[in-house]
């Protein structure tokens, strides 16, 4: 047999095993896309049976306090579940070394946590029935720093499928419990005592996804076992601190975008108030997790890799993810602009009418954001993380200041106002600073590159 009769299926299998590839990561996008969709016909549909479960004003008391507790989840898992996926996917198996200390540190930051939300219930006395409110969704702050941290794992093992299940199975729970409330007739105190059943419950089964990786035998994706143990020095917990901050920082960043609007109208303005605002920001939250599934849960540990080895997989992301999350956030935010109108007061009833107009505003901040995902990741990636965080710091001002100022003129129209110029400053700063530090001077790909990386014709081309 010839040389060649002899490599030929070899270089024949060059651009099957990439179909393959693609195909995968098809059904993995698949997979986590099916699942955010459940996540969100949940989310939503847990907002129109508690709005009509509860009176306006304690379903307004239940959205403030939950609003505030989910913001401080950054804190409670102090970014440890970012660090672990730039850590592992620059380090590999070796990585390992920071996972002892990283618990340690997110164990003590959810115990401080959870004390403070019991401080702030005790506080809300003798309005008895929001301190009990805030003391039940306490128990919401553990489960959110373990979801946090086992959707690092699964993304490190590559079992998207699993993600998917757990990231949906919380807001299924949660379902549950308002359709029980709302069948039985129950009020909001039941609604929280529910929701912290789900949280304990959620805790427990992260647990049990979690022991391999715990103990440092889970394979990792992408990486090969390691030869031998790690020769350098332990990590302290001080070297976790310094390297989640950047982490925490953007995270509390984030949410502070989208919940701080809803406690300043609670707080500030009525609790109808926040029950107004809170269902169309609950709608903007479930379609802000297209890129966060993208980018966050899929692509994002392969960034770190590419980012030292794969200059062209950057170039692509830059160019492709950018532009495309731009245009499918314009007909996102069209779709949802369109049947805010009509269908908020059906679902929701008359006294939420005004939801729909606020909804509308708040929509001309889709695309900004979808945009901005994307080429944030690529400062994530490639070694900008501080300036990156920076810039969101500059966008949370920019956010503060528009809420301090339009809120008082214009009540929730004026805080959803404030969330888009905020969405707007920061994609913009993120796109100069990702065409200045991470694609300057590049040629970038066309098309055919486009193709050709996918077909695996770039192997044969000349």
């Amino acid at each position: 047999m010839s040389p060649s009769a002899v490599e030929l299926p070899a270089d024949r299998a060059v651009p099957s095993r990439r179909r393959n590839r693609l195909v995968a990561m098809l059904v993995h996008l698949g997979m986590l896309g099916l699942s955010q969709v459940g996540v969100t016909v949940a989310a939503f549909a847990t907002q129109i049976l508690l709005a009509r479960s509860l009176s306006q004003a304690a379903f307004g008391t239940f959205t403030t306090a939950l609003a505030l507790i989910s913001l401080t989840a950054p804190l409670a898992v102090f970014g440890v579940s970012e660090l672990w996926l730039q850590r592992f996917g620059q380090q590999g198996a070796e990585a390992y070394r920071w996972v002892r200390p990283s618990v340690r540190v997110v164990t003590a930051c959810s115990a401080l946590i959870v004390a403070a939300v019991l401080l702030w219930g005790f506080g809300a006395l003798p309005d008895s029935r929001a301190a009990t409110v805030r003391v039940l969704l306490a128990a919401v702050v553990v489960a959110q720093a373990a979801l946090g941290l086992v959707a690092s794992v699964q993304q490190l093992r590559g079992d998207y499928r699993g993600l998917s299940a757990l990231q949906f199975a919380p807001h299924l729970g949660r379902v549950l419990v308002v359709l029980a409330v709302w069948a039985a007739g129950l009020g909001v105190v039941a609604a929280a005592a529910g929701y912290a059943v789900v949280a304990l419950l959620t805790v427990v089964a992260c647990l049990v996804v979690m022991r391999p990786f715990l103990r440092g035998v889970m394979p990792l994706e992408g990486h090969a076992p390691a030869a031998a143990p790690p020769s350098h020095r332990p990590v302290a917990v001080r070297d976790v601190l310094g390297g989640a901050l950047p982490f925490v920082l953007g995270n509390v960043f984030y949410l502070l975008g989208m919940y701080l609007g809803t406690v300043v109208a609670g707080e500030f303005l009525s609790p109808e108030a926040a029950a107004l605002l809170s269902v169309p920001m609950s709608v903007l939250a479930a379609v802000y997790l297209v890129p966060r599934v993208v980018y966050q849960q899929y692509f994002l540990a392969k960034l770190h890799r590419w980012a030292g080895s794969d200059r062209d997989a950057i170039l692509l992301a830059y160019r492709y993810g950018g532009a495309g999350m731009v245009l499918l956030g314009a007909l996102v935010a069209a779709l949802v602009a369109v049947a805010a109108g009509p269908v908020l007061p059906v679902l929701l009833g008359a006294a939420y009418a005004d939801s729909a107009a606020v909804l509308a505003v708040l929509a001309l901040a889709i695309p900004f954001r979808f945009g901005g995902a994307a080429v944030a990741s690529l400062l994530t990636s490639g070694g900008l993380l501080r300036r990156k965080v920076a810039y969101q710091g500059v966008g949370a001002a920019v956010y503060l200041a528009a809420l301090a100022v339009a809120t008082p003129l214009w009540g929730i129209m004026g805080a959803a106002t404030a969330t888009v110029v905020a969405e707007v400053a920061l994609c913009c700063l993120f796109w100069v600073a990702v065409r200045r530090r991470v694609v300057a001077g590049a040629t970038l790909p066309s098309w055919r590159d486009v193709r050709r990386r996918l077909t695996g014709e770039e192997s044969r081309a000349s």
